[in-house]
């Protein structure tokens, strides 16, 4: 079956940005994504608006995903979408339009979970990359997941440890609004993390024991830090901004990297890949390039855009379980909490 021209639509719709991509045999034809930018203004991604949002794109991004691709919709072997986890009502909008899709081009549907897709990103076709070996240690670090998942198969996946409060997105957006930035502040902390100190500032690091992580702790010593020195100088956080974001993302980026570090030690797997948004963070990219010198590993970083929320992913995945012919029935349902 791999022999076979196979082309899959994927379609993800897990938040607030709305995509679709096609891929052939691997090989991604088009990536279209549809950035929602009216949540900027409250700070954070408004549920109700994105899954509006979501009603009014799905059907120029597929569209135009087919365009892209240089194919007819009747060329399509599969329907993949994102079953979950993540915001129910932008969830209902994929679910309901890739079931409809599969339904009137008499086609599979095949569901397809997000966390897994950030992981099985690694294994679309790209020239000059080398995927990871199996079984290799993925970290998925996003808005909403702080997970170490050993990864033994494509679809044999355990999560070895993941966070018990805040997401990895979310310590770096509730510091960014400490500090009175924009959301998402994540790119807005790395910009400036390379012009300031690291180590001006020291934050302590949860005590978190095994391979689980915290983040409300470093957000609230971040908070107290701020309010006392902005008592002191009302000027504070402006005149040292730079070295404020160096020295917060300096702490999260030691976090991750720590608890990578035992995750390798405990299980002896040295082939370590990162997905999920926040992977590309520049900070986070270089010190996982340098744990290959430091501590022997080899390392495995997606292209940039397919590390955000992206539908080649899910295309991906799709193509994965059509050749197992791991379709889904037309019953499915989405879940908001859905696990790997």
């Amino acid at each position: 079956m791999a022999l076979e021209n196979i082309y899959i639509l994927g379609i993800e719709s897990s938040c607030d940005d709305t995509a679709a991509s096609v891929i052939h045999n691997g090989n991604v034809l088009s990536n279209v994504i549809a950035n929602q930018k009216i949540h900027e203004a409250y700070g954070g991604v408004v549920p109700e608006l994105a899954s509006r949002a979501h009603q009014q794109n799905i059907v120029p991004v597929v569209d135009q995903a087919i365009k892209i691709a240089n194919i007819n919709k009747k060329d399509l072997h599969a329907v993949a979408f994102t079953r979950g986890p993540g915001l129910m009502g932008s969830l209902l909008v994929g679910t309901s339009f890739a079931k409809s899709l599969a339904y009137g081009l008499d086609i599979p549907l095949i569901e397809v979970n997000h966390m897994q897709a950030h992981i099985l990103a690694h294994f679309i076709n790209e020239a000059d990359y080398n995927k990871p070996p199996f079984p290799f240690l993925a970290m998925t670090i996003s808005g909403g997941h702080t997970q170490i998942v050993k990864v033994s198969d494509y679809f044999k996946m355990d999560v070895i440890g993941e966070t018990i409060d805040d997401a990895v997105g979310e310590a770096y957006d509730k510091s960014g609004k400490i500090l009175g930035l924009g959301y998402p502040a994540g790119p807005e902390i790395d910009k400036r993390a390379k012009l300031g100190n690291p180590k001006a500032y020291k934050f302590t690091k949860p005590k978190v024991d095994g391979l689980d992580f915290s983040f409300s702790g470093l957000k609230t010593a971040i908070l107290y830090f701020i309010q006392n020195e902005t008592k002191r100088n009302p000027n504070f956080i402006e005149e040292n901004l730079n070295d404020i974001c160096a020295s917060i993302q300096y702490t999260i980026i030691g976090i991750l990297i720590d608890k990578l570090k035992l995750a390798s030690k405990q299980t002896g797997i040295n082939h370590i890949a990162i997905g999920g948004g926040v992977s590309a963070n520049s900070g986070i990219r270089q010190a996982l390039k340098d744990g290959e010198q430091k501590f022997g590993w080899t390392t495995y970083i997606p292209k940039f855009e397919y590390t955000t929320d992206n539908a080649a992913m899910i295309a991906i995945v799709g193509y994965l379980k059509y050749l197992n012919n791991d379709f889904a029935k037309n019953e499915v349902t989405a879940s908001a909490r859905l696990k790997i």
